[in-house]
């Protein structure tokens, strides 16, 4: 009996063994490869978050330190840090806020494709300390908001770059009685939706909120373009804020338009909102850090991209880069980007972009902003540049622009055109 018995402890036992290791095996089964892709990225996302926790007060101070105790999954580890940082991009951005000395200024350069930070530069000439310019979302976000705007009439309603708008007054302002109302007269005029964005024309964006889009719309896309929610990022980003009426009025053209001190954000942010649109739709979430490594040189941390939100459609993508190029060719960065555009070595090269202008508070003064892209053969830029100055301007933000992508794109073409030369060469002979 005894014999009997342990048999059928053993017996149970196995069976329980079996049935656990079956219950392993199952939930192997069931966690299936996208599950596991998630699982590793809220890792990255949890680890970034505490990175932003611990380096911040630096990061707002301007340094990337490369050592640091840190603790990392519950350990105290002294870490040497590798940061994605492309050493002659950040040179470019130092040199160009020194030499051109805007009261306040910042320069951030994305890969877009990842959401590398390759350069992150900041500078002040007056006032109080404020930090690295780079992560506050104080400023006004101006008519970069235009972007906004046009993804959801493209996106949304259908809109092409071609579609014809009435309006009544002044390029540059923003009247009540000419968004508001309907009146056609002798002073009415005729635009495409693409030339009042290359132009920035309040008054036609203020019409397409009140007349084409809904309030829900316009707060749907702004969530997407990372206003009012927090930008996971390994470093401690300011939220851009926009307060987006729930009923139509002028208030609402007034958002639509950027033509607003309500509506803010960091220059991080708008090099985020020209990527993705460089990426068809698809935001990544910014990082600096690339990897961690502990005294005895093991990777305790390694960066990977991270999906942000997704703008738009890529349909919709497509046409609003048809607008944001026009910005460079024939709108108001025209003039910054001439020597680009003229210049047939860069032929291939794709860019598009927004400008914006505004008075803030915060700190005081004009707020010039530049948000674009730049698509070449081997990789893809975003930039976001902005200054403020209080008395009078010293550079155009769309020509900090402007500078930072032939300054990477510059080597490449000059390496191209010397193989054509040579090629050439041999063929002649």
């Amino acid at each position: 009996m005894a014999v009997k018995k342990n048999l059928r402890k053993a017996s149970l036992i196995g069976t329980t063994c079996i049935f656990v290791a079956g219950l392993g095996f199952l939930w192997q089964l069931r966690e299936t490869p996208e599950k596991k892709e998630i699982r590793k990225l809220t890792t990255i996302a949890e680890t970034r978050r505490h990175l932003s926790s611990e380096l911040g007060q630096n990061f707002q101070s301007n340094l990337l330190l490369p050592k640091a105790t840190l603790t990392i999954d519950g350990k105290v580890v002294d870490a040497n840090i590798e940061y994605t940082i492309d050493s002659e991009l950040q040179k470019e951005a130092d040199k160009l806020l020194k030499q051109y000395k805007p009261d306040y200024g910042a320069i951030v350069v994305l890969d877009t494709t990842t959401g590398r930070i390759l350069a992150m530069a900041s500078q002040q000439n007056r006032g109080k300390d404020l930090g690295n310019l780079a992560l506050r979302a104080t400023f006004p976000a101006a008519s970069i908001f235009k972007i906004v705007t046009a993804t959801a009439a493209l996106d949304k309603y259908n809109l092409s770059p071609d579609t014809l708008i009435m309006y009544n007054g002044g390029n540059h302002t923003l009247y009540k009685k000419n968004v508001m109302g309907d009146v056609v007269n002798r002073w009415t005029r005729e635009i495409t939706l693409r030339d009042a964005f290359a132009r920035s024309i309040n008054t036609v964006f203020g019409k397409i909120a009140l007349n084409i889009l809904q309030p829900d719309d316009l707060h749907e896309y702004a969530i997407r373009f990372g206003f009012n929610r927090l930008i996971q990022s390994d470093m401690p980003v300011d939220v851009g804020f926009t307060d987006i009426p729930k009923e139509k009025n002028f208030h609402l053209s007034e958002i639509a338009s950027g033509f607003n001190k309500v509506t803010t954000m960091s220059p991080i942010q708008g090099a985020m909102i020209a990527a993705s649109v460089a990426e068809l739709g698809t935001m990544k979430v910014p990082y600096i850090i690339d990897r961690i490594k502990d005294q005895q040189g093991n990777i305790v941390f390694q960066a990977e991209p991270v999906n942000a939100a997704t703008t738009m459609t890529p349909a919709g993508a497509e046409e609003l880069k048809i607008l944001m190029e026009d910005t460079i060719t024939r709108g108001t960065s025209r003039k910054s980007f001439r020597a680009l555009t003229k210049n047939r070595k860069f032929n291939d090269l794709e860019m598009g972009g927004k400008t914006g202008s505004l008075t803030g508070n915060n700190p005081a003064g004009k707020t010039d902003w530049f948000v674009g892209y730049a698509i070449g053969e081997n990789s893809r830029l975003a930039v976001a540049a902005i200054t403020v100055n209080v008395n009078y301007w010293t550079v155009k933000s769309s020509f900090l622009g402007q500078r930072m992508f032939q300054s990477h794109f510059k080597e490449y073409y000059n390496q191209k055109s010397k193989k054509f030369f040579n090629a050439s060469n041999v063929e002649k002979n």
